[in-house]
């Protein structure tokens, strides 16, 4: 079972950020740069064990490997079977430092669904814009304009870290089952419950090392509506709207009319099946970032670029910018 008490025992990890720090963390974030340079190259066909697929996987990889901090990046290959037959997946694992004995884990999944063709045009693809190729360059995005500070941070040697996954296979190949369906994340989860941390002098698993699983979903549309899926981790939602709320006040974020637009406290939704469910099963703390209800485009071809709202995806990434800022203390 998790454990929960090493939460928040060290002091220094819940640094508010200054209006400053806000100014300088808000400016870092390029729009433009996570836009062609990350989210791009991975609005192609991207089924697992395809060369869309290698393809996204390399340019995940190679941004991580020439950033300054030093990522190290593990691939998590695997075999399963899925109604298509056996099926080569892989999940992508970046820790900025291994030997940390606690982990903020962010986390997004890079397979496209295979959609059956649409008749009328039948050359057309599904490249799943906002699910989940926007999240996963605003990941990258995040590592690259943060990367001074993670750097820095990572030269303190402090008990938490930060992790960052890429899960191979969340969609479904047929109609969505327990089996059918987040294939990376259940074997990664397995595989980390009953993998010890190199990092513990205790008889830690790598998954007992996760303070805290944040996951980013169907994100890029217009006027998303974030809610508050779990108590138990009610106060770093509270967190984001904070971190919300300030930018929009010192006028950091644009085409937001008002200070709490996204996230959301006031709407109870209960869990949304996604790649946290195999984490949360195995005790993990989860904070869901997901919009709900889903965007009138998932899982329709028209799931594109065009559809996706760049203000939204820059603010957005402001956003979770200033919580790593706080999760972390830098």
């Amino acid at each position: 079972q998790h454990n929960s008490s090493i939460l928040w025992s060290e002091p220094g990890l819940n640094l508010k950020v200054s209006p400053a720090q806000i100014r300088r963390l808000a400016s870092q974030v390029d729009g433009t740069r996570l836009w062609e340079s990350y989210l791009r190259p991975i609005l192609i066909e991207r089924l697992p064990g395809t060369k869309g697929s290698l393809a996204v996987q390399q340019h995940i990889t190679s941004t991580l490997t020439s950033l300054s901090a030093g990522w190290s990046i593990d691939l998590d290959s695997f075999q399963s079977p899925t109604p298509r037959g056996q099926v080569t997946f892989t999940n992508i694992i970046a820790t900025l430092d291994p030997a940390a004995r606690r982990r903020l884990l962010l986390a997004c999944h890079y397979d496209s669904k295979a959609l059956p063709p649409d008749p009328l045009a039948p050359e057309r693809v599904f490249v799943g814009a906002s699910d989940s190729a926007v999240p996963c360059a605003m990941i990258l995005e995040l590592a690259t304009s943060l990367d001074a500070q993670l750097r820095s941070f990572k030269q303190q040697k402090l008990p938490v870290t930060l992790q960052l996954v890429f899960f191979d296979g969340e969609e479904s190949f047929e109609e969505w089952t327990t089996t059918d369906s987040l294939y990376g994340s259940r074997h990664l989860a397995e595989l980390m419950a009953n993998t010890p941390l190199a990092a513990a002098s205790t008889h830690a698993t790598m998954i007992q090392a996760v303070d805290l699983f944040v996951l980013l979903d169907l994100l890029g549309g217009p006027d998303p509506l974030i809610a508050n899926h779990f108590d138990n981790t009610a106060r770093w939602f509270d967190r984001l709207i904070a971190a919300e709320k300030r930018l929009h006040r010192q006028g950091l974020l644009s085409s937001h009319p008002s200070e709490q637009a996204y996230f959301r406290k006031d709407v109870y939704l209960g869990p949304v099946q996604d790649d946290h469910i195999p984490f949360l099963h195995k005790g993990v703390p989860v904070v869901h970032i997901i919009a709900t209800p889903f965007p009138q485009f998932w899982h329709k071809m028209d799931d594109t670029e065009e559809n996706m709202h760049r203000p939204t995806v820059e603010n957005l990434t402001k956003i979770v910018a200033v919580f790593l800022a706080e999760y972390l203390g830098f």
